[in-house]
């Protein structure tokens, strides 16, 4: 049973202070949770180690799939390869952030990877800042979490400049460089998540600007620009397969920008592979029976319950769970229903007294540096409540 205190929720008032202003769920009910889960050292050192071998493994498995040509097999649109390639091969490529789902960790239970979500991570506000607000506002100790994220994309912003694990030489390497900040109108979440990750890249010493996508203009020879001012880094919460579905000619002309060498996009395009699920089938064949893997395929499993997610999906959207028998325990449509799809072996979610599910998601920064948690049903969707923890 996973372990938890309670706390007082926090004002939905003085979350609109912090910028949060997606603190309450279409149902009218609190998106973020009065509970906090209670994490042993032992658990939240053990989440540590095991992002850090996850993302190790992660990189074995791009090349993998660079060397052996396997783009298609795990779903790469093709206007996207060489693109991947350039920002493999090339170190300037920084990937600057991702998150691990997590199964267990909590409750006695073995931590099994669900899904990287390397390219365009959600829940960076709620784990850097709401449930840090949650320990300050409940007058609890703030220093009693594993919640790094803040400082580590601090530093990891400078490390875009150092290419190294010191930042110690950032200021005397950074030349003034101009960063771009983008996200689409209309979706609050997005632009705040975006002005944060400003916010900190600012302190990281950055001269920065934001800006909707339809206001930029894209050129290969020009590269980014931005009110007639050229910007050679650019931040985009923008996922990079809707680029190459949706908008196949800014996918060519990011390409020209990259070959170029005109701008620094971020994430990098190569995280599209981490970020497919397709992945996990090819980390599977790499480190089979490994205690942090699920067994994964691309075809059923025989005769064992499993999950059926779409390559590429969001917020529970299209996936499914199958008993042994084939026949099916829960499932939510959505807009992925006609995606390729992986089968993964089921592992149960550690639940509280009322059968809610709690899957941690942690986030990966140059290293693990910090989690938080989701809690919803059998599936968690976009209705899933954010809970923050506690180490004691």
């Amino acid at each position: 049973m996973v372990e938890l205190q309670k706390t007082k929720a926090l004002d939905p008032a003085y979350l609109e202070t912090l910028g949060f202003v997606w603190h309450t769920d279409s149902d009218e009910t609190p998106y973020v949770s009065d509970q906090l889960v209670i994490l042993s050292e032992a658990e939240a050192e053990a989440y540590y180690e095991a992002g850090n071998t996850l993302y190790e493994m992660f990189v074995e498995a791009g090349e993998h799939i660079v060397e052996n040509n396997l783009f298609h097999e795990i779903g790469i649109p093709f206007n996207l390869v060489d693109l991947i390639k350039e920002s493999w091969e090339n170190d300037v490529h920084w990937h600057l952030y991702g998150r691990f789902d997590l199964a267990g960790g909590i409750d006695g239970k073995p931590i099994k990877l669900l899904e990287f979500n390397a390219d365009t991570p959600t829940a960076v506000f709620e784990t850097a800042i709401v449930q840090w607000a949650i320990l300050k506002q409940n007058g609890l100790e703030e220093e009693s979490q594993f919640n790094a994220l803040y400082e580590a994309l601090v530093e990891n912003f400078q490390r875009l400049v150092t290419l190294e694990e010191s930042v110690e030489a950032f200021e005397d390497q950074y030349e003034g460089w101009k960063f771009l900040f983008t996200s689409i109108k209309g979706n609050a979440e997005e632009e705040n998540t975006v002005k944060l990750l400003q916010h900190i890249a600012e302190e990281a010493g950055y001269i920065t600007e934001f800006a909707y996508i339809d206001e930029i203009e894209f050129s290969e020879e020009e590269g980014i620009v931005y009110q007639d001012e050229q910007y050679e880094l650019w931040f985009k919460l923008i996922p990079w397969e809707d680029i190459a579905l949706e908008e196949s000619h800014l996918a060519m002309l990011l390409k020209g920008i990259i070959l170029n060498q005109k701008a620094i996009i971020f994430n990098p395009a190569y995280t599209l592979m981490f970020q497919s699920k397709a992945i996990l089938k090819i980390l599977w064949d790499l480190y089979p029976d490994h205690p942090l893997l699920l067994e994964s395929s691309f075809a059923p499993l025989e005769g064992q319950k499993q999950v059926v997610k779409p390559f590429f999906g969001r917020e529970g959207e299209s996936i499914s769970i199958l008993n042994p028998d084939g026949s099916t325990a829960a499932a939510i449509e959505g807009d992925y229903d006609n995606h390729s799809k992986l089968y993964q072996a089921y592992t149960q979610l550690p639940t509280d007294q009322e059968g809610a599910s709690y899957q941690a998601g942690l986030f990966y920064v140059y290293e693990s540096c910090a989690v938080g948690f989701r809690k919803g049903g059998l599936i968690l969707d976009n209705m899933s409540k954010f809970v923050g923890h506690i180490v004691r």
